[in-house]
């Protein structure tokens, strides 16, 4: 277990462990782009490529927690760490055939991750209080083991309902923090290191911008210098990702960890901010999609399915982003939501337009969120965090 005067903030092995999630959130992005491209059901395709990130997010968020309550600094800790980046690899390798040849590979390294943390965890707490939270996760993690392996080994639809099945009760457990009968009431099960956990999931949404400067910058790399939509595109997507995180970090963003601290109830807030950060990771691989289609596109025709991720993916990141803002301060600012209604009445015109017409609208609504909180923070004295009180 950690010591209460342990150090609580991240050291390398967890930036070490988030650096396979670069690769894995780019396998996810490069798939949805095939998606959309291919001549394939695009609904299904979309919808298959966010369970798999799901199950990313759900492999990174529990993951976290082992490192937040226990010592990483223990050989045994680092070895699990170690472990959870190896299934991960293993998983976004097989990302591209993952409803294929690749499913199995997929499935087997996901369960193999959770069931062998906690086939080590639990055991290692004999005698400890803690060994009931331990087990209780393995408990949730062995009846969602039985959909995801099933659905590797039958063909689809039936593979899709399971592992469906499989990724709402991992889902369903995470923001339940795993309740069984015989574990403890919550804010005792699962104790908050504010500091650490706000710094985690702030370096995940920092790995989110970094898969989106990748993707973007690779597609451009690949791309003809000589084609100036490609240029205006990419320039774009940069002033994009400036932006996304210039309006992460204002205010709520940064003041997560006080919020933390001085919250009545700081296990729910963590479980308002892991749906805040998991929307705003989402919404940023959702971004990076749009703009490889605009960089290779930028005067070419706008299917409508394009303009879902060019302008759905700053609706995602702008929700998750509200909902920080709400854990932080129990309200939110009437400038994300102008900025979603804008984006939502902008969709059917840019069915006309080109893709580059498209992110342009996106990078200005975000340029007038920015500079709305800018004005907005120079005729107000610093605020301080005040959550929400839930059931009052």
């Amino acid at each position: 277990m950690r010591k209460p005067r342990q150090q609580p903030r991240p050291i390398l092995l967890e930036l070490f462990f988030d650096l396979v999630f670069v690769f894995a959130l780019n396998r996810v992005s490069h798939r949805l782009v095939e998606d959309l491209t291919g001549r394939r059901t695009v609904l299904v395709e979309a919808a298959q490529t966010l369970l798999l990130l799901l199950a990313f997010l759900v492999v990174w968020f529990v993951t976290a927690w082992v490192t937040n309550l226990y010592d990483p600094r223990r050989p045994r800790i680092q070895l699990m760490v170690y472990a959870a980046m190896l299934g991960t690899s293993i998983m976004a390798v097989a990302v591209p055939q993952a409803f294929g040849v690749g499913s199995l590979a997929f499935a087997g390294a996901y369960v193999a991750i959770h069931i062998v943390r906690g086939v080590v965890i639990v055991p290692a707490l004999r005698g400890h209080p803690a060994q009931r939270r331990a087990a209780g996760v393995l408990l949730w993690f062995a009846v969602s083991s039985v959909p995801w392996i099933a659905g590797a080994l039958l063909p689809d639809p039936a593979r899709g309902v399971l592992w469906t099945l499989a990724i709402v009760i991992d889902c369903a457990a995470a923001l339940l923090f795993y309740p069984a009968p015989w574990t403890l009431p919550t804010p005792r099960q699962w104790p908050v290191l504010a500091e650490y956990m706000s710094e985690r999931y702030r370096q995940f949404f920092i790995i989110a911008l970094g898969e989106l400067i990748l993707t973007t910058g690779s597609v451009y790399s690949d791309t003809s210098f000589r084609n100036p939509g490609g240029a205006v595109a990419f320039a774009v997507s940069f002033g994009t990702t400036v932006l996304l995180f210039r309006i992460y970090v204002f205010q709520a963003g940064r003041l997560l960890p006080e919020a933390i601290q001085v919250a009545p109830e700081p296990t729910r807030l963590m479980r308002e901010a892991f749906l805040a950060h998991g929307l705003m990771v989402a919404g940023a691989v959702t971004i990076a999609v749009g703009y490889e289609l605009v960089i290779k596109h930028p005067f070419g025709r706008t299917e409508s399915a394009w303009i879902l991720v060019i302008l759905g993916g700053p609706v995602l990141f702008l929700a998750g982003r509200a909902v920080v803002e709400h854990a932080v301060f129990a309200r939110v600012s009437r400038a994300r939501l102008v900025g979603v209604l804008a984006l939502a009445a902008a969709a059917p015109a840019m069915v006309h337009l080109p893709p580059l017409a498209a992110a342009g609208t996106a990078v200005l609504v975000l340029a007038a969120i920015a500079a709305t909180d800018t004005i907005r923070a120079r005729h107000r004295p610093p605020e301080s965090p005040s959550p929400p009180r839930y059931g009052s």
